[in-house]
């Protein structure tokens, strides 16, 4: 790997590794290294459509073949090498005489793919392509209907494939000769599926073939949006032009981030997550009319869309350290507009639905998002803009708001608990059974409680609102006082996960504890720091994350794979959790300031996965077992974010 590329070398290694690319909309291209789709998220073109659409496949794949004297080759028949090019995903085929280079690229903020083909070496060939075709919601079944019919459209280069009551799909084909009597359907094999308990197979239905000669450079590029646009650039000006934004990108990013191979890569990594929603038009039109922004960030690719908790934490490393504080502004300020009831939103549904609020720690880690904001901009606008609804906020868990939040008035700990809902980051649910309920106070919800207490009295102190600045400061000491008092589990050596809540829950070894004495304002008493530490770290942490509870522990489930059933059973029960590498380096460096080369090599490990399951970015997730298989999510943001700002600590 040298910097800004990442090779995946012979196919035979190819088996179980997915590649994807970004639109800066939510939007995205993804399938296997292989060159087909495994999973019904899986499309050469999956748009992120307007509401009520969401996210969309409105173009599988396509079908590559060079018709050669001796009949017709499949080009990945041919295939050598991928690698990521800045980020970008690039193939290279060598046989029958000739060396071909297959790119892919969305431009930013487009419903665009454009695929480019090169041929090296070798004599001229004929390469035809036959699209594939089931337009549907990214999430839904594969067992939904093909569209019943596709009226094609065809003028001086320009297919228009109706897909009504979706956009329709414009295709750009300059150069190549159509065939469209020749339409076809077929059963397609989505091997991932079966495996994750869901329906495996399903229809796609091609218009034709499309057929040119490949002799120096071809390519075709697939839309939702207008003519104008879609062909505003051709597929060399698209590269060119997300080359040139990705290295903007990386000359904003922290020193450190550049210095170094995989974190630049990651920086790249990042960009994926950071977008635009395009599918909530009134909050889009009263933004834009006072001349704000609208900026989020997706959770996971390719079925999560943006989280409250997972945007707050991911904050900082997805957008501050990569220089991106307009867009890190811009999603302070969406939130903020999301505030009800004392509360951000758990969920921002893709669709029409409106959000979710049953959660207990995302508004607090939107105070600590909102100070390291400050800390890394000094934008005091924007604080003073927020700070009113953050002071109504704190209001509302005093007194209490829904589901259970708010503080015990016999100690000052903030509680939760409401029957049927899952409060905290563990929040795997199937059906009625909340798998982790963790009701009562947790560990990790009173230390961010406390943390945003403190920033709080700061703040109220800063802008001359000093009673009030007393009376948090006075809440935040209470509450570090029973903190201390309530929460050390001395037979354990360690912190109880749970008090006042299921006494089955409380002496659980999780890696909650460590947010105790990992945020800016540690609410543990220092006493106890290198012994929490040690144990998480003999007892926890894995080359890929922390895993979520012991191995030795009756409970402890060591993959994370099956159905739904399955998987959510496990999902906090010893399943390992990158994001956690973050709290997990500042703590060491808490403990031992020193460190920062101990801090490097915990994160250092992670560097062979970059180069498996969506290559060149961070999965979900990762069984408790070795060899720690990745699973969930293919590419997820806050595990991304949280190695890139402990990779800064740590440097």
């Amino acid at each position: 790997m040298s910097l800004l590329q990442l090779h995946v070398g012979a196919t035979a290694s190819w088996a179980g590794k997915e590649w994807m690319t970004t639109n800066g909309l939510g939007g995205y291209a993804s399938g296997t290294l292989a060159g087909d789709v495994s999973r019904r998220h899986d499309g050469l073109l999956v748009a992120a459509l307007d509401a009520p659409r969401g996210r969309t496949v409105m173009l599988d794949q396509l079908e590559e073949v060079l018709l050669l004297p001796g009949g017709a080759l499949p080009l990945f028949e041919l295939a050598v090498e991928f690698r990521l090019d800045g980020g970008l995903p690039v193939w290279r085929f060598v046989g029958a005489g000739r060396v071909i280079e297959r790119r892919v690229v969305m431009p930013w903020r487009q419903n665009t793919v454009h695929v480019q083909y090169h041929l090296l070496e070798g004599a001229a060939v004929e390469l035809r392509l036959r699209p594939w075709l089931h337009v549907r919601h990214a999430d839904w079944g594969l067992d939904q209907d093909l569209i019943k019919a596709h009226p094609v459209v065809v003028e001086d280069g320009c297919v228009e494939i109706a897909c009504a009551p979706w956009p329709a799909l414009r295709l750009a084909v300059a150069g190549w000769r159509a065939d469209w009597d020749d339409p076809c359907r077929r059963d397609m094999h989505y091997a991932i599926e079966s495996g994750r308990g869901y329906l495996d197979h399903g229809p796609q239905w091609s218009p034709g073939t499309l057929t040119a000669t490949l002799d120096g450079a071809l390519a075709l590029a697939a839309s939702t949006e207008s003519w104008a646009i879609a062909t505003a650039l051709d597929a060399d000006d698209a590269w060119a032009a997300e080359r040139e934004r990705r290295r903007r990108l990386l000359s904003r990013a922290h020193p450190a981030l550049r210095a170094d191979e995989m974190a630049a890569l990651l920086t790249l990594a990042a960009d994926a997550f950071v977008f635009t929603p395009r599918n909530r038009p009134q909050l889009l039109a009263r933004v834009q009319a006072e001349g704000d922004g609208v900026c989020s960030s997706i959770a996971g690719y390719p079925w999560f869309n943006d989280w409250g908790r997972d945007t707050m934490i991911g904050l900082e490393g997805l957008m501050l350290i990569t220089g991106r504080h307009a867009e890190a502004r811009d999603t302070l300020r969406t939130f903020a507009r999301y505030l009800k009831d004392g509360l951000i939103p758990d969920n921002i549904p893709d669709g029409p639905w409106p959000p979710v609020y049953h959660t207990a720690d995302a508004t607090l880690w939107f105070f600590h998002a909102v100070d390291r904001y400050v800390a890394h901009t000094g934008d005091m606008e924007t604080l003073e803009l927020i700070l009113p609804k953050l002071e109504e906020v704190v209001e509302r868990h005093m007194t209490g708001t829904l589901y259970g939040i708010g503080v015990d008035p016999e100690d000052g700990l903030l509680r939760a608990a409401a029957d049927g809902y899952q409060l905290t980051w563990m929040d795997a649910i199937v059906g009625d059974w909340v798998v982790t309920p963790r009701r009562g106070k947790p560990v990790e919800i009173n230390a961010l409680w406390y943390n945003a207490l403190c920033v709080m009295a700061r703040w109220l102190a800063e802008t001359g609102k000093t009673a009030e600045a007393d009376r948090v400061a006075a809440a935040a000491e209470r509450a570090r006082e029973s903190f201390n008092a309530r929460f050390w589990y001395a037979e354990g050596g360690y912190l109880y996960d749970v008090v006042d809540g299921d006494p089955g829950e409380a002496p659980l070894l999780r890696p909650n504890q460590l947010l105790s004495l990992s945020l800016p304002n540690p609410v543990l008493d220092p006493r106890h720091w290198r012994r929490v530490v040690e144990v998480v770290r003999d007892r926890l942490l894995t080359p890929f994350g922390l895993r979520s509870l012991p191995s030795d522990h009756p409970a402890y489930r060591g993959r994370f794979d099956g159905d739904q059933l399955a998987r959510d059973g496990a999902y906090h029960q010893g399943t390992v959790w990158p994001f956690l590498l973050g709290p997990f380096v500042d703590a060491w460096l808490r403990v031992w300031p020193q460190d920062h080369a101990g801090a490097r090599a915990v994160l250092a490990a992670m560097a062979p996965h970059l180069g498996e399951y969506c290559v060149g970015t961070i999965a979900e997730v990762f069984d408790g077992d070795p060899p720690h298989t990745p699973r969930g999510c293919t590419a997820q943001g806050w595990s991304v974010a949280e190695w890139l700002r402990a990779w800064v600590a740590a440097s």
